[in-house]
């Protein structure tokens, strides 16, 4: 039985104009300056000044949280929070914005800097890191190198596919599945192995959907598969293309010579089935327009001589009858 993801509702109005809290933070740093040094200046008793001390650490502290909370977010980027391992909200437009400093930016796709790094406020912040935990959500191509399946036959092939595709949910793409990129390459191995499992590479009917003659439809099944697949992880798949589409190296010669010879044998039926109707055509004028008239034995030779005029490889040498055909 198939289990349903908990659904999570998207909380998009947690954030604050960025501007007024770059300005408050800035404004409390720079108040805890005077608010350390007034009490010496002026002599104020120990209780004034150790009172001074603990509100200007308090406001220097305050205003580089406030300063953790901001975030710059780029057209077609999400940033997906949490606070406290609870979902917090998704940033998906495009401006400065200001949010709970302890919240802590989720994507599963990204690894953790190797450089160096400072923690404030619940917040590890790297060098660089910051827009790295962005969710793009541009559209992106994944390149689903060959492999190797046997197709509905059972000849071995070698298919590749490229998938056109987008996030357009990132809280769904970070929170339901562990990674979406690599959830989407597994999701695509699977379904083009699959689908070529389904159909043979080629066929002699014309009739038969085929991986080599139906391309296009073949590409259309497997992206409405696949965007079932991965409608859970909230992407949405554009576009499916198969790159490449090959016999495997044992079998190519093989193939082919086969193909060869379908192909000989084809042109060969063409041939017959053309050089038959111009000897009934032949037959008929003759007779039709009283030219001559054959008995059965003359009508045999006249067409077993065109037979082999027709149906030749090379072009016949003609040869001048001077005496009675009787």
């Amino acid at each position: 039985m198939k289990e349903k993801l908990s659904v999570i509702q998207e909380k998009t109005d947690t954030t604050r104009n960025g501007y007024v809290m770059l300005l408050a933070g800035i404004l409390c740093i720079l108040l805890a300056i005077p608010v350390f040094i007034f009490p010496l200046v002026l002599r104020m008793g120990a209780f004034m000044i150790v009172l001074g001390c603990i509100l200007s650490v308090i406001l220097l502290a305050g205003g580089i949280l406030v300063l953790c909370g901001l975030h710059v977010i780029t057209p077609n980027e999400a940033l997906v929070l949490s606070l406290f391992g609870k979902y917090y909200g998704t940033l998906k437009e495009d401006g400065f914005f200001w949010t709970n400093p302890f919240c802590t930016a989720l994507n599963p796709t990204v690894k953790p800097a190797s450089g160096a790094s400072v923690s404030s406020g619940g917040i590890t912040i790297s060098t660089g890191s910051g827009l790295n935990k962005k969710v793009s959500t541009k559209i992106m191509t994944l390149n689903n190198e060959k492999q190797k399946v046997n197709d509905q036959l059972g000849n071995p092939i070698e298919i590749g596919t490229i998938v056109i595709w987008q996030v357009t949910n990132p809280t769904m793409a970070v929170l339901n599945v562990e990674n979406y990129k690599n959830y989407l390459s597994i999701q695509c191995d699977a379904i083009t192995r699959n689908i070529a499992r389904c159909y043979p590479y080629d066929l002699n009917d014309d009739d038969e959907r085929t991986l080599r003659s139906s391309t296009q439809e073949i590409a259309d099944i497997m992206k409405k598969e696949l965007q079932h697949k991965v409608e859970n992880a909230g992407l949405t798949i554009l576009e499916v293309r198969i790159s490449r589409l090959a016999y495997a190296p044992e079998i190519a010669s093989a193939m082919l010579q086969r193909q060869q010879a379908a192909a000989v044998i084809d042109a060969r039926q063409k041939i017959v089935e053309g050089a038959v109707s111009m000897v009934d055509m032949a037959l008929h004028k003759l007779s039709e327009n009283d030219i001559v008239e054959l008995d059965e034995e003359r009508k045999a030779a006249m067409v077993s001589n065109l037979l082999v005029v027709l149906c030749g490889n090379k072009d016949a040498q003609p040869i001048v009858n001077s005496g009675s055909i009787y």
